[in-house]
């Protein structure tokens, strides 16, 4: 019972609604009122679980996540064509668009609750996660890639590789800095500078990785949340400069970005044509799509992109039934796949896990209780477990290189030793 990807214009148009109360039974609760209590089942008829997303399909720098949502349709429409889960189909309305704007994340996720009447919100994917807080209040079960601060802690919030920024007493996952000591041979003696925007995110993200690329052993020369996150610099001259003179007055072993595509192709770019020779990495350029232009494919070649799942290029057979499921949300066509596609894919197959568990009498307590004690393994992010994954990331990764107008596993897919996060 899968709805269509609403087009932007209609997600635009729907923002414009979400003060509408919707007239169906919500189980004697009232809109717009923390309504989960025990017992709760708003959004679960007896066939069928509703379900939405949230997505920044558009953003001012142009850059999209929008593929995400076609990665959980996929793994819905499995979950569907194999009977649901036990027994009710899985009633996924798409995603709305954010736009990276954090008034629109909240209006998407009150309309998704408050008109929508979803059970859970899967996929969140976006820079800016301001219904977190509402989402918990209402106690909504929301699964996305936990790259965000609100993923580490509340209880209805899950990352589907766990907490990747975590808070102290929680862990780092260390299959960045691992990674990059063994394409360099070791992170002894080695250094690296880390950028990022000047956002919540950027700062918490050098926060992060400072402490774990020291932690593998490297020296961190630079690490400065300081480029805008509101718009792509024309001039990256002066932040080349800095990364350039940083340990002690010579070039770091490596750089490390974390910002999103726009960003790193200049940043990269102004790199290369400054001589810089050294190690390029960021966590977001998996992408063939990419690849599709001569000038980006030529501004990102050679760099190592982090990944924290199994990289398409696995013979792994879950990556060959990902493969399937996508041709087969696609209308039966190839299209070029994307790390988008897997976040919203494993954030879906987060949600149905645990939901199938739960067992026929699904509730949000019913929910919550499976949840406790959840655990699988051999997924596509590695082990999985709850609720450690709401404190610790899974610990599992590898790194891929832009070779020659392909991507190659540089590091394969290992899960690595987390560390304490102070």
């Amino acid at each position: 019972m899968l709805r269509p990807i609403r087009t932007l214009a209609a997600a635009a148009a729907a923002l414009a609604l979400v003060s509408a109360c919707n007239s169906a039974s919500t189980n004697g609760t009232s809109p717009g009122k923390p309504g989960d209590g025990p017992g709760n089942s708003r959004g679960v008829t007896a066939d069928s679980i509703k379900v939405g997303g949230i997505v920044s399909m558009t953003s001012a720098s142009g850059y999209s996540k929008k593929d995400t949502d076609l990665g959980a349709k996929a793994r819905y429409m499995r979950a569907n064509a194999e009977g649901g889960v036990n027994g009710r189909k899985i009633d996924y309305l798409g995603a709305e668009d954010d736009g990276q704007d954090p008034a629109k994340n909240l209006a998407a996720a009150r309309k998704l609750v408050q008109q929508d009447k979803v059970f859970a919100v899967s996929p969140m994917s976006s820079v800016t996660f301001s219904g977190a807080d509402f989402l918990e209040q209402e106690k909504v079960p929301t699964f996305g890639w936990g790259t965000l601060p609100s993923f580490c802690g509340p209880k209805y919030i899950y990352g589907f590789n766990g907490c990747l920024v975590p808070t102290p007493g929680g862990t780092l996952n260390q299959t960045w800095p691992e990674g990059i000591a063994r394409i360099l041979g070791g992170a002894q003696g080695k250094s690296v500078a880390v950028i990022a925007n000047d956002s919540d995110a950027g700062k918490f993200g050098i926060r992060t990785f400072q402490q774990g690329f020291t932690s593998a052993g490297f020296t961190v020369s630079y690490a400065k949340a300081s480029v805008p996150a509101t718009a792509v610099p024309s001039d990256w001259s002066a932040y080349v400069k800095e990364i350039l003179e940083s340990n002690g007055g010579k070039a770091p072993d490596a750089v490390v970005s974390v910002m999103q595509t726009p960003n790193n192709i200049g940043l990269f770019t102004a790199l290369k044509r400054s001589g810089y020779k050294g190690l390029l990495s960021d966590p977001t350029d998996y992408d063939p799509g990419l690849l599709a232009k001569d000038a980006t494919k030529q501004a990102l070649d050679g760099v190592h992109v982090l990944l924290q799942f199994q990289p398409f290029e696995s013979a792994d057979p879950k990556m060959a039934q990902f493969k399937a499921d996508i041709k087969a949300a696609a209308g039966g066509q190839e299209v070029p796949l994307n790390m988008h596609m897997l976040t919203g894919y494993m954030s879906a197959d987060l949600f149905v896990s645990i939901a199938q568990k739960a067992g026929k009498d699904l509730t949000v307590e019913s929910f919550q209780n499976a949840a406790q004690g959840f655990s699988d393994t051999g997924t596509l992010v590695g082990d999985r477990a709850e609720p450690k994954g709401q404190k610790d990331s899974f610990g599992c990764g590898a790194l891929v290189q832009l070779k020659n107008g392909a991507y190659e596993v540089s590091v394969p897919f290992k899960c690595y030793e987390p560390i304490p996060f102070k």
